[in-house]
């Protein structure tokens, strides 16, 4: 007789023969999911939807409304447009290169034959894909397996790569005679993908997919040529860098060439503050505001931008956006009725922009003093005057939003934008997310500096990306240069310091599946290397410590 057991989805015991699939369940006992489900979770891990459970387990169903489900959806997306490339334009290859919004900017490599006029049949070609429905189907390969199918196939990263896997198997997904890795579990079939669609963008094209609040369609999308832009200079740095992917760096590492390839990320660095620090002398701007989201190095930044300033005959002051936040209990409240202190309107935005204009004007001010331990204004401020040739650098999240300066003429701001961009793929198929390495960076540093359980920062960590999307992003474009703090060295050092404290993540946490999701990816690099060559005022000593901008 078939064994029996309990499966508990949704809070409800379902009892069934081992080895029905979660699929069948819901088709059987929660018809009404049947449009959202994605994924399950079941304990640690997420198991897609033709998982076959085979002792009791409790699972709760991941929709599109979860980041693992959002992230199971765009790897599925990813699969299918391979899947429609390999049958329209054989022989191309495909990078995916970064996000764009609610979308992924992809590169084509090919013979030619790749213009605007493609991507409508590629597009077409998904669409058929999906109406047709095809199983998405998962298989266990030794790695041997899998070097010798990607060798065949010509997928040189991949078998790069895979050579410095630390595991013997592999899990791949096939579909229409075509295999292939993805990082994390996939949809169960193509028909699960209902809104996507293509729009060519030199030289390479944009897959847009849903928002999460709306699956069904893909979202509109958000024209960010100067996010583009840095994307492409940067791009540019990993080709002189000759570094794209996580086996490129392994080898650097493993031919002990590591350290000149750390001075040369520095270098580049270097010279981009000082390209910025020179638009700003050639502007003569007074007031430099300074954004970008969290762990993005912007403190650090602004201490070497000022150090180039200097060097070109200025002497900047610094003016922190802290000091002018409102007492808590005049503070505007969040969608949950706590203190939103991400709010613009967090600060008081009549006293800084008076201060401003009378700074501006020769006058001496009084600069508040916020105490972030009574979360008040202290009684007492600190004076503050400039000379005729003095710049204001001002940072914090809300630099580029004009409200911040509308006291002011624009011609007299200088606004930069700071994000760490990660270049650096797993490999051309698999790519990694700048929000992963920023928050990899901030577990680290508020371990280190701020003594804060890895579980307190991944806690924050959601309501601090919910702010980033409603105060920094929407801004971004509206910034007069923007700057790349990512250096392609720096997974392998983070790696050394989050892989003890994300392995401290007990199974019974809520945050689990993220902390297992970046030890994952980080097993794919080898140790860091020394960390003497990294220079005490490099960015990632920000959040690695030994930064000398900090010891003064």
């Amino acid at each position: 007789m078939p064994k029996q057991i309990t499966v508990t989805l949704e809070g409800k015991p379902l009892r069934c023969e081992a080895g029905t699939s979660i699929q069948q369940l819901i088709e059987e006992f929660l018809p009404e999911w049947r449009a959202d489900a994605i994924a399950v979770r079941a304990g640690t891990a997420v198991k897609g939807l033709r998982w076959q459970p085979r002792q009791d387990c409790e699972c709760t169903l991941l929709t599109y409304a979860n980041e693992e489900g959002q992230r199971i959806y765009e790897r599925s997306a990813r699969f299918v447009l391979l899947l429609a490339v390999r049958e329209v334009m054989p022989g191309a290859r495909l990078r995916f290169e970064h996000s764009l919004g609610n979308g992924l900017y992809i590169t084509v490599e090919c013979d030619g034959g790749f213009n605007s006029a493609t991507v409508p049949r590629l597009e077409q070609r998904m669409r058929e894909i999906v109406q047709a429905n095809e199983p998405l189907i998962r298989t266990r390969w030794t790695r041997q397996q899998a070097m010798d199918y990607f060798e065949a196939d010509g997928q040189a990263d991949k078998l790069r790569l895979l050579r410095y896997r630390p595991f013997d198997y592999f899990d791949v997904y096939t579909c229409r005679g075509m295999s292939d890795y993805f990082y994390g579990e996939m949809l169960p079939s193509t028909g699960y993908l209902r809104g996507f669609w293509l729009q060519f963008h030199l030289p390479g094209l944009i897959l847009q997919l849903p928002a999460p609040d709306g699956p069904n369609r893909p979202a509109p999308l958000q024209a960010r040529p100067k996010l583009l832009r840095t994307f492409a200079e940067t791009a540019r740095w990993a080709n002189i860098l000759h570094c794209g992917n996580a086996a490129d760096l392994n080898d650097l590492i493993a031919q002990n060439k590591i350290r000149p390839f750390m001075r040369v990320n520095e270098a580049l660095h270097e010279r981009g503050i000082a390209a910025i620090a020179d638009q700003i002398l050639h502007r003569r701007a007074r007031v430099v505001l300074i954004a970008g989201p969290s762990s993005s190095g912007k403190t650090t930044f602004a201490h070497r931008l000022d150090i180039h300033l200097r060097v070109g005959g200025l002497e900047p002051m610094a003016l922190s956006l802290d000091n002018y936040y409102l007492n808590r209990e005049q503070v505007p409240l969040d969608e949950n009725g706590q203190p939103d202190l991400e709010s613009i309107d967090a600060l008081d935005l009549p006293l800084f922009n008076e201060h401003l204009v009378r700074l501006l004007q020769g006058e001496e001010v009084e600069i508040p003093r916020f105490s972030f331990k009574t979360c008040s204004r202290k009684e007492e401020g600190v004076p503050m005057r400039l000379r005729a040739d003095q710049p204001i650098l001002v940072e914090g999240i809300h630099g580029l939003n004009n409200r911040l300066t509308a006291g002011i003429p624009s011609e007299y701001t200088f606004k930069v934008y700071i994000s760490a961009l990660t270049q650096l793929n797993l490999d051309n198929h698999n790519r990694i997310r700048t929000t992963d390495v920023r928050l990899l960076r901030r577990l680290v540093r508020d371990h280190k500096f701020r003594h804060a359980p890895v579980e307190r920062t991944m806690s924050m960590w959601d309501s601090v990306r919910v702010g980033e999307e409603k105060y920094i992003f929407p801004f971004q474009e509206q910034a007069d240069v923007m700057f790349n703090s990512s250096l392609l060295y720096e997974l392998p050092i983070l790696k050394k310091h989050a892989y003890p404290i994300l392995n401290e993540v007990g199974e019974d946490s809520p945050w689990c599946l993220r902390a297992h999701r970046l030890l994952k990816f980080l097993h794919y690099f080898l140790d860091g290397p020394a960390e003497d060559e990294i220079p005490p005022t490099s960015i990632l000593r920000e959040f690695i410590g030994g930064c000398t901008f900090y010891m003064e």
